[in-house]
């Protein structure tokens, strides 16, 4: 199934020492001046695991802290990027929910991405790391700062309770799709609470035989239906759940076109896919963004940022 072929574009580096990475990101910023290549050089070019390890290194042979000093040195988006890099991956993701719903307004988009597209185990470590970070659940924000359909789906998912056998049931797949059909297009009005439970619930293998299965009781796809049911927020998370299922690659390829399209850019979406997929399956969200947009991710990053920004991300992308 599409989801099971994944390859990065960061591996762990081999051999790996700590020590001397440490020892030339010291090199990079000591004295006048910033050497921002030698800091890409082994930051874009180390797992997150790594990273963090050169951190706890520079701390010990230098009593100081790697990411304060990276801060003192970079500015803009380039010095975002490289603090993303040196943040552990639960808490770059609570960090992210939590900025999305700060302020005014709400980022759905951000709480779709991740919401959406997490493991039970994951969606549970974002979870601790939220509650850690901000003396709170993450339910709880979620709550406050959406309404409707929206929160109902938000929360489900939040809650981390999806079946993760992957084992299939034609019949179950079935009844379900033929329950979606009920509370939806055979009805007045929706039956949110059905579509809730179904795509919550079921595992990701299970989810697409419905979807085909609704395909051959309907005619059409379940992306109409959901589409002719559902506006806002909870048309854009139930879209984004079927669309993870059939093609995860695809969906993030999306997802990064949608943070570069239009007037400006949005950095910090960016750099939050950028930095949470090279890691998994970068290769195949390239290929993805090439058949849907007809350009390249890397020539879309390089019509869109500049500087150290642009150079450390192409080389986070293998495109460097």
């Amino acid at each position: 199934m599409s989801y099971q072929q994944a390859t990065p574009t960061v591996v762990a580096a081999q051999p790996f020492n700590p020590r001397a990475d440490a020892e030339v990101l010291r090199k990079a910023m000591k004295g006048f001046g910033t050497d921002e290549k030698a800091i890409i050089s082994v930051l874009a070019h180390r797992t997150n695991v790594q990273r963090l390890q050169i951190g706890i290194e520079f701390k010990t042979l230098y009593g100081k802290d790697l990411v304060k000093d990276l801060k003192s040195e970079t500015s803009g988006n380039f010095e975002r990027l490289l603090v993303a890099l040196m943040t552990p991956l639960p808490e770059f993701y609570a960090k992210s929910l939590h900025d999305a719903m700060a302020g005014l307004g709400t980022e759905e988009n951000v709480l779709i991405e991740v919401l959406c597209t997490k493991s039970n185990a994951e969606l549970s470590v974002i979870n601790q790391a939220y509650q850690s970070l901000y003396y709170k659940p993450l339910e709880a924000d979620i709550k406050g700062d959406t309404g409707g359909t929206f929160k109902r789906l938000m929360v489900s998912l939040c809650n981390a309770a999806r079946d993760e056998s992957m084992l299939t049931n034609q019949e179950a797949a079935r009844a379900d799709a033929q329950a979606l059909l009920r509370a939806g297009e055979l009805r007045l009005g929706t039956d949110e609470s059905v579509f809730n439970a179904v795509m919550c619930q079921r595992n990701w293998a299970q989810l697409q035989l419905i979807f085909n299965e609704y395909h051959h009781l309907t005619g059409h796809d379940i992306e109409k239906a959901i589409k002719n049911e559902f506006s806002g927020e909870s048309e854009d998370g139930l879209l984004a759940l079927v669309r993870f299922v059939r093609n995860p690659a695809g969906f993030y390829a999306k997802c990064l076109n949608g943070s570069m399209k239009g007037m400006g850019t949005n950095d910090a979406d960016l750099i939050r896919l950028v930095v949470t997929r090279c890691e998994i399956d970068m290769v195949e969200v390239k290929r993805e963004y090439q058949a849907l947009y007809g350009v390249s991710l890397a020539d879309a990053i390089k019509d869109e940022t500049s500087g150290d920004y642009k150079k450390c991300l192409l080389h986070l992308i293998g495109e460097a």
